[in-house]
């Protein structure tokens, strides 16, 4: 199996493959490693990762970054409210009440839900993946996992891991206890709102202030302005993690004309950015709290993540822990890489791709779990689900969703009736009612009001599950028919229920499948506007080439009339790519194309026969050469391989020799009288043709084996039968094979 693993993040994403043995991060069009989580929208198409982070200062307002943490939240959440001022692109309040953007594309305005968004970054890097491994990726599955090889034996102690994972927009913890086949989640701690970027706002705050003071400009104010100095004070921010000494920040027509410029150094840097070191200490008090470990019972701190980059960063969680950090895992593709860990389940299974996505863990991960629910009831009734500790969670809202059970009735006799309700919770953690079922009264059940919950399966699999669904009757209704059997003989029957269900900031399947239709439609947008583009650019290319080859080595080989009208058209052609023709259908550019190839090809001809006649033409008087001296052997009996030859063959081959010079001269003679500048008399493609000709008579001929005459049998021969034939030359092997021994003495001519 090829697994390929990939890291969705705030401000990047990575793709890596388990291939060859080993773990490869997949580079992109770009021959970049990193794709940006980046989408610009346009009149036109929308272009996804680098493309689209080029466009960040100059379609600010419809080209979407930084969306990731708007999922599952609510337009009016306050950190939603609190990010919406630092955008350059709007949010939009859709129907739902979910957080919406709003951009211009294909000239209309448009609002996408962040599914929307985060599909259009996952197309661009499923593209990518199929680019590198040469084959479709049709396959999405979730998983969590490190496979180890020097882990201890499960009878003894666990290593103990804590991994650290500070990104560009959150900050997660975890400890991990190891044993070989067994890791065991032990605590986990997170500070959602803390990362790269908020040390990066801290600079950009500073030299708004500065520059307000010193240039009297006010950043804010300029969205794209604000975008460079956010890309600028980045690049402060890395730089000073290898260097603690005054670093420069310059920029050029940064607003109103006017060049910016500005220093910061380490320490300075650090202090202005105290309150936020102080909060990298609070998630590892937690996680040992829960884990109630000693810190001499750690064995490594891993860390991931850019942000873990920075010196004082590293330098708080080694102080706390009172050890070394590893940094022996690339901190931007850790956990891509991690992802494509997943072995093969069958060396022979058929190869197919995956996609992993990995958070580093996830706190008290639990097995997938399915419980059958028993109510009585009369009419149609709603099921709330909801998170039972909503203090642990990164989102204000701990609703999951409501459940409606539809066309509950009561029995004919006026009796509730038994309703078993199947709710899921799957192995990626989400949760769902998966069925319900209403149950005929038995004869002598008694009546009872409480309810009841079946626990159907821990760990289940698939499988299981797939029995659940397909059987017409519960364990429960198995067990109640049995009882019922015993008092009275009653038929069961079970009548699947309707259920709606209204899940809290989760999509409708049919509006799922309406998205799933859309982007599809936006896909094959972005294959017409590539082709069309693609073509635009043949012209363009054509027209500079063919320019400088006229003005270069095409000189010589085209008229001064020629020359002067094929420039004309090439200028001509090039002022109406930039005017009328700036955004035309691709068949009018392939036409233009064509127009210009019709009057540039004679002239690449030329070019092109000049350059090959002189080797094509010396190829075929070798030709003639070598079967000229095969006939003068012959004619002067002086070697014995063409004599089995008769006199009608070597004429045959004399007479094709003497037609194939004449021909090559006359050609010679012709072109000797051309200019350059003239179309050729006699095409290189013509003089291969001819020595082909040549070959084809002349081989066969001087090629053809002589007959071998019959040797006399020695004496042991003859008392042993044995008889070689006239024609051949033949002996046995050690198994007593028959074997031919080849002619020899003969001449081979190519």
């Amino acid at each position: 199996m090829s697994v390929v693993g990939i890291d969705v993040g705030f401000q990047n994403c990575y793709i890596a493959v388990a291939r060859s043995g080993g773990i490869e991060t997949i580079a992109n069009e770009y021959s970049d490693r990193c794709t940006p989580a980046c989408i610009s929208l346009a009149s036109k198409n929308r272009t996804i990762g680098n493309a689209a982070k080029s466009q960040i200062i100059t379609n600010f307002k419809n080209t979407v970054h930084g969306f990731k943490k708007f999922h599952g939240r609510a337009f009016d959440d306050q950190f939603v409210q609190g990010e919406k001022s630092k955008l350059p692109y709007s949010l939009h309040k859709l129907d739902n009440g979910s957080a919406g953007i709003k951009v211009r594309y294909l000239n209309e305005d448009k609002v996408f839900t962040i599914e929307q968004m985060t599909a259009m970054l996952l197309t661009k890097l499923k593209e990518t993946s199929e680019h590198a491994l040469k084959k479709p990726v049709v396959d999405l599955a979730l998983a969590y996992g490190i496979y180890k090889q020097d882990l201890p034996n499960p009878e003894e102690k666990p290593r103990n891991v804590v991994f650290v994972d500070i990104g560009h927009s959150s900050y997660q913890v975890s400890i991990a206890s190891f044993n070989k086949g067994k890791l065991k989640v032990l605590a986990t701690a997170f500070d959602p709102y803390l990362g790269g970027r908020n040390f990066d706002e801290m600079l950009v705050e500073y030299f708004c202030e500065d520059f307000k003071n010193r240039f009297k400009l006010n950043v804010k104010d300029n969205p794209r302005a604000l975008l460079r100095l956010y890309q600028e004070c980045e690049k402060l921010k890395k730089l000073m993690s290898a260097n603690s000494s005054d670093l420069p920040l310059n920029i050029e027509c940064f607003m109103n004309d006017i060049d910016v410029h500005g220093k910061m150094n380490r320490a300075q840097f650090e202090e202005m950015c105290a309150h936020l070191l102080m909060r990298v200490e609070a998630p590892l008090k937690s996680v040992m709290e829960q884990s109630k470990l000693s810190r001499d019972e750690i064995y490594a701190i891993e860390v991931v993540g850019g942000a873990t980059r920075i010196p004082a960063i590293k330098e708080r969680i080694s102080k706390f822990f009172g050890k070394d950090i590893s940094t022996t895992l690339n901190a931007d593709e850790a956990v891509a890489r991690g992802c494509a860990l997943q072995p093969s389940k069958s060396e022979s299974s058929p190869l197919q791709t995956q996609f992993l996505f990995r958070l580093l863990f996830v706190g008290n991960l639990r097995q997938m779990k399915v419980s059958v629910i028993t109510f009585h009831k009369k009419e149609p009734f709603d099921l709330e689900a909801f998170y039972s500790s909503p203090q642990d969670l990164p989102y204000p809202d701990s609703r999951i969703g409501r459940f409606t059970i539809q066309n509950v009735m009561a029995q004919p006799d006026g009796d509730s009736s038994k309703v078993k309700v199947k709710v899921r919770v799957n192995m990626h953690g989400i949760f769902s009612v998966s069925s319900a079922s209403l149950i005929e009264k038995q004869k002598g059940e008694a009546e009872d009001n409480k309810m009841q919950v079946d626990q159907e399966g821990q760990g289940e699999q698939p499988t299981e599950e797939e029995k659940m669904n397909n059987s017409g009757s519960k364990d429960g209704d198995k067990q109640d028919q049995g009882a019922s059997s015993s008092k009275a003989k009653s038929k069961v029957k079970s009548v699947d229920l309707p259920i709606l269900a209204n899940t809290t900031r989760q999509l409708d399947r049919d509006v799922l499948n309406h998205f799933v239709e859309y982007e599809k439609k936006m896909i094959i947008q972005d294959k017409l506007e590539k082709e069309r583009n693609d073509a635009k650019n043949a012209v363009e290319e054509y027209v500079y080439d063919l320019r400088d080859k006229l003005c270069g080595i095409y000189e010589k080989y085209v008229t001064e009339d020629e020359s002067n009208r094929l420039t004309i058209m090439l200028e001509d052609t090039e002022n109406w790519l930039y005017e009328e023709g700036e955004d035309q259908e691709k068949e009018i550019y392939q036409d233009k194309l064509s127009e210009l190839k019709k009057f540039g090809e004679p002239i690449e001809e030329r070019y092109r026969e000049h350059e090959g006649r002189p080797r094509a033409f010396d190829e075929l008087g070798k030709k003639i050469q070598l079967y000229m001296k095969a006939v003068d052997v012959y004619k002067q009996k002086q070697d014995e391989r063409y004599q089995h030859l008769s006199a009608e063959e070597i004429g045959v081959v004399e007479k094709s020799v003497n037609e194939a010079l004449g021909w090559m001269n006359a050609k010679m003679n012709a072109q000797s009288k051309l200019t350059v500048a003239q179309d050729p008399a006699v095409k290189v493609a013509e003089i291969i043709q001819k020595i082909q000709e040549l070959d084809d008579v002349c081989n066969p001929v001087l090629n053809r084996p002589k007959p071998k005459t019959e040797e006399p049998l020695e004496e042991g021969d003859k008392n042993n039968g044995s008889h070689n034939g006239p024609a051949a030359q033949q002996g046995a092997d050690s198994k007593g094979n028959q074997q031919t021994k080849p002619p020899s003495g003969e001449m081979e001519v190519d």
